[in-house]
């Protein structure tokens, strides 16, 4: 499970029909820079709210965090760490993994390599140890639409260099 993939690939197809459909507006119009300044800022402040709204009331970080907090608790249960508890850094949501509880030297690098490695983790730490400083999910997110906003605009542009190139011939 791929954070961004798994869970945001609405958020990121929506990004490349907003992109599209803003480039459409911006690019088909004869060269009215405010127009076209105009439609992108709105086709933005449109990929940056659906990403928002995703986020928070669609539950796709809830969705996230559940998901990777239940890989870790199988994969704590199959070392036979019972005691030991993994939770997501909430404060803001992010793809760092808190550990906490009992364990020796050993068995916490241990700990910290086999869980690193779980889909969706960025970082593991342990509760003693300090913050680990990750990007929180939803600006990832932000700037993984925003890149897909840009490919609908660049198809916007593709299509409408098609339309001009074909619109030369009159037969």
């Amino acid at each position: 499970m791929m954070a961004l993939w798994d869970h945001y690939w609405p958020a990121i197809m929506a990004a490349i029909l907003v992109g599209l459909i803003a480039g459409v507006i911006a690019f088909r119009a004869p060269v009215r820079r405010n127009r076209r300044r105009m439609s992108l800022l709105a086709g933005i402040a449109a990929v940056l709210a659906l990403v928002a709204l995703w986020h928070g009331p669609g539950g796709a970080a809830a969705r996230f965090a559940s998901a990777v907090e239940t890989g870790s608790r199988q994969t704590l249960d199959a070392f036979e760490m019972t005691q030991v508890e993994a939770r997501l850094d909430r404060q803001p949501l992010t793809r760092v993994l808190v550990l906490s509880g009992p364990a020796d030297d050993f068995q916490r690098r241990e700990l910290v390599r086999i869980m690193d490695e779980l889909p969706g983790v960025a970082k593991v730490r342990w509760t003693s140890s300090g913050p680990a400083s990750v990007l929180p999910l939803l600006p990832e997110a932000a700037l993984a639409a925003l890149v897909g906003f840009g490919l609908g605009l660049l198809l916007a542009y593709l299509i409408e260099l098609r339309r001009r190139s074909r619109a030369q011939w009159s037969w």
